[in-house]
């Protein structure tokens, strides 16, 4: 068991250090910490109503805040009815900043999503492998028994206050 988790621990020490980093940089998804400005034309269908438009730039809740003539403004941007395009400023992470937030918060439709399974499966085997690194009877097993006691506690103080 100690072997399985030393190595397994080496093999898998860049990926749980992106997990770290992406984890800390997801904290602060609803701000714009480490993001940048990036302008975005696109062109899309005429004379479109503002749900439309929303579901078009994929910009969930768009809502205008007015119209003059043919042209169209809502936050970050402006759209033109006439010509049907869409001209808007997001706020984006650095690319390998995103793309580690991206592997971060994979789903079942990633092609890849196996590889977080898999990570999340050996998370548990280091968790569970930790208590066969010293011998039950031992002060330091005795002492380890006490901070997980604690790290439990504080877990459900964090999930239920």
């Amino acid at each position: 068991m100690r072997i399985v988790h030393r190595y397994l621990g080496f093999f898998l020490a860049g990926i749980m250090a992106v997990y770290s980093l992406s984890g800390i940089v997801l904290i602060f998804r609803d701000t714009d910490f480490l993001k940048q400005e990036k302008l975005v034309t696109k062109q899309v269908a005429l004379g479109m109503d503002a749900k439309d438009l929303g579901e078009a730039l994929k910009i969930r809740q768009l809502k205008v805040q007015k119209e003059a003539g043919d042209l169209v403004y809502f936050e970050n941007g402006t759209y033109d009815k006439r010509t049907g395009e869409a001209a808007y400023t997001t706020k984006e992470l650095p690319s390998v900043l995103d793309k580690m937030t991206h592997l971060h918060k994979a789903k079942s439709s990633d092609p890849l999503y196996f590889l977080n399974i898999f990570f999340g499966l050996s998370l548990f085997f280091f968790v569970i492998s930790s208590f066969w690194m010293f011998m039950p009877k031992t002060a330091i097993f005795r002492k380890g028994i006490y901070f997980t006691i604690g790290g439990i506690v504080l877990t459900l103080i964090l999930l239920f206050v």
